[in-house]
């Protein structure tokens, strides 16, 4: 039975691997390999009650993480269709291509971190497109934008899906995690920001009009502005109402997904149906990335039988026999990231080592958090966000290889060695 379940999970996470090559999209092959692999737990274990009970539990905290992304979406969604990130990125005066890299960076950081690194990419990207004409140019910043935004998310709890995770399954307090993990992030982005800048000179060439951010929709300053902030709001709320209820975190995003959308129907109340449906939470819902949902359910079912056989419990003590050092563990999986993703390997380690190994705000996971989140950056296949960056701007595999994977690694590694000494010094 555990030789069957391992050869299915082996299977399944080569096609998600290699979604490219074999035309099958990896939300497919995850909600394949989830089910199968549970499904020759059943009928390997003949206990029906026990196996059901241990699904339900699995279920259940992926239950949690699914709600929790829908609803961020969401509000992210509708925030974009108002136009709210205008606010923001309009205010982008510069032309100097040096200054333009420290105000895309630190834009992209902080965003990320309240936001997700995703979304934050999808939305930097959007303007970089509007604004820079040069397609090398532009090809450079989004990457930097790659980095910014999977270093911001790292030390945020809903800055990356990774961070999530560890929040969510109690290995890491909001606290906790930006204070460990903040400086790291940031020296993960300065040491590649100050390095390229040293020999980048000269300016951009701009499109014809930067400062139009044209609308496809019909959007007052007013609305744009009012819905910026509510829907930053909404989120920074979310770890706050954790804080002070103790509930999951998914409780609070939907509850902020209702204000959101009680605010936004509010906003529109005068228009007839046709022109206010654009702007809503239920025309936000239709164009959210359902198929990334679906992804994260599949290959945390299939980790989840990992977990329950007891496969990643004798994995994690193999690695620690061969390994033996914690911080050496968290940098490898970090740069295993970069060429898996590093959802399965974070869900992978929360249950290859328990709360009982290493408990709530251990180092461990601190260090976790941020290799697996920022780890990504090595390669433009690495994390959702460099993904998403690929795909607006087709950029190539191996241009991304030759013009950026060297300052990513030298920011990776520089922050790895910050955490290192932060820990060393501090605590």
């Amino acid at each position: 039975m555990l030789t069957a379940i391992i050869i299915v999970f082996l299977l399944g996470y080569s096609a998600i691997v290699f979604e490219e090559y074999i035309k099958i999209n990896k939300t497919a092959s995850a909600l394949v390999t989830g089910v199968l692999c549970w499904t020759i737990y059943m009928l390997g274990k003949n206990n029906v009650e026990l196996v059901e009970n241990e699904l339900i539990h699995h279920f259940s905290e992926a239950a949690q993480i699914l709600f929790f992304l829908l609803g961020a979406m969401t509000i992210v969604e509708v925030m974009d269709a108002h136009d709210a990130f205008d606010v923001l990125v309009s205010r982008i005066k510069t032309r100097k291509k040096a200054t333009l890299l420290w105000i895309i960076g630190f834009i992209a950081f902080f965003l990320s971190a309240v936001l997700d690194n995703l979304t934050t990419t999808i939305v930097m990207i959007s303007f970089l497109r509007k604004l820079i004409n040069d397609r090398e140019d532009r090809l450079f910043m989004a990457s930097i934008v790659v980095i910014a935004a999977n270093a911001g998310g790292a030390f945020s709890p809903i800055g990356d899906v990774t961070t999530t995770m560890l929040w969510i399954g109690g290995q890491v307090t909001t606290v906790k995690l930006m204070e460990y993990v903040f400086l790291p992030s940031l020296v993960c982005l300065v040491a590649p920001l100050a390095f390229v800048s040293l020999k980048m000179k000269g300016v951009f060439e701009p499109m014809s009009d930067p400062s139009v951010m044209d609308s496809k929709l019909p959007v007052s300053e007013q609305h744009k502005t009012l819905v910026f902030f509510i829907g930053i709001a909404a989120l920074i709320f979310v770890p706050i109402f954790k804080t002070v209820t103790h509930l999951p975190p998914f409780m609070g995003m939907l509850l902020s997904l209702g204000v959101m959308w009680i605010a936004t129907e509010l906003m529109h109340s005068g228009k007839d149906e046709e022109d206010k449906h654009p702007f809503t939470a239920m025309h936000a819902l239709q164009k959210i990335d359902t198929p990334s949902i679906l992804f994260f359910a599949g290959i945390l079912l299939a980790v989840g039988t990992l977990q329950t056989t007891g496969i990643l419990r004798g994995v994690a003590e193999w690695f620690s026999q061969v390994v033996g050092n914690e911080s050496v563990i968290a940098i490898i999986i970090g740069v295993v990231s970069a060429i898996v993703d590093n959802v399965p390997l974070v869900a992978a380690s929360m249950g290859m080592y328990s709360l009982d190994h290493f408990p709530q705000d251990h180092t461990f996971w601190h260090f976790i958090a941020y290799c697996a989140g920022t780890g990504g950056s090595l390669l433009i296949i690495g994390s959702a966000a460099g993904v998403a960056a690929m795909g607006m701007e087709k950029i190539e595999f191996f241009w991304y290889v030759k013009r950026i994977t060297f300052i990513a690694a030298l920011g990776y590694f520089a922050g790895c060695a910050v955490f290192i000494l932060e820990h060393f010094v501090f605590y």
